[in-house]
């Protein structure tokens, strides 16, 4: 494993060509020195709020791996030169490291979603991955947390000695968390988003076949209309206009420099 990855910037948000092996080796490396740093798994909604809100963008941009979660994504990776690029989705990467760290007797610890949330997604977990050690989980409060709890929460963490964190709140909130606990909580935290409402079966998965054609949103859009409308049928459409405007200019430059 190279120390440093290849990567481009996608609306100028950097995004890692990695694949599963390759971030779970990075984990291990990370976790076995317990180094304080955060993964990001990133699709359209991410990028396009990055682009919205600068400083989030910087938040991303920040992390120690974004790894291509949206299949749009992975398609704009191609079109910039990575041409064997392949999807390293956010709840597969869950999955991935949860095998992982069974072969390796690392314990993870879980935070984020709800009560019930998280008591249905370690049944899932256990049953996929028998031997996962879940060292513990804890599903905060829906309202911004006070410092002294944002402590606790870390004390928490610290005290069940897991160097691997899923976080499940959501973009942006779980990145935001994140990037206030780097170097205050000695783990690797990775933001999995819906992972969580996934395996734990509160929302269903789109079908891989859905997921293979790029069509994973307008499947989410349609499971959850009232609460997705302004992601897919704002964003999705900006990204296209954005992006295609980026490849346009890189050619155009390309296509000036060889003519010098």
């Amino acid at each position: 494993m190279s120390s440093t990855l290849p990567s481009r910037f996608i609306l100028n948000t950097r995004v890692d060509a990695t694949s599963y092996e390759d971030a779970c080796d990075r984990i291990q490396t990370w976790a076995s020195a317990k180094t304080s740093c955060y993964i990001v798994a990133a699709n359209v909604h991410v990028v396009m709020t990055g682009y919205w809100q600068r400083s989030f963008q910087r938040m991303i941009n920040g992390a120690a791996l974004v790894t291509p979660d949206g299949m749009p994504l992975v398609i704009g990776l191609r079109l910039l030169g990575m041409k064997h690029q392949t999807r390293v989705y956010g709840p597969d990467l869950m999955l991935a490291w949860c095998d992982r760290a069974t072969q390796l007797g690392t314990p993870i610890y879980l935070y984020g979603g709800t009560p019930s949330m998280l008591d249905a997604l370690q049944q899932t977990l256990k049953e996929r991955v028998p031997e996962l050690m879940i060292a513990g989980c804890h599903a905060p409060p829906f309202r911004p947390l006070t410092p002294e709890e944002e402590q606790a929460d870390r004390d928490r963490i610290h005290a069940t000695g897991a160097p691997v964190v899923f976080v499940g709140l959501g973009c942006p909130k779980q990145e935001e968390w994140m990037v206030r606990q780097q170097g205050n909580l000695q783990a690797v935290m990775i933001g999995v988003g819906a992972a969580f409402s996934f395996h734990s079966g509160e929302v269903l998965q789109a079908p891989r076949w859905m997921m293979a054609w790029s069509l994973e949103w307008l499947y989410r859009f349609m499971m959850e209309p009232k609460r997705l409308w302004q992601r897919y049928l704002v964003n999705n459409p900006a990204f296209v206009v954005l992006f295609g405007w980026q490849l346009l200019k890189a050619r155009l430059c390309h296509h000036r420099k060889s003519n010098l």
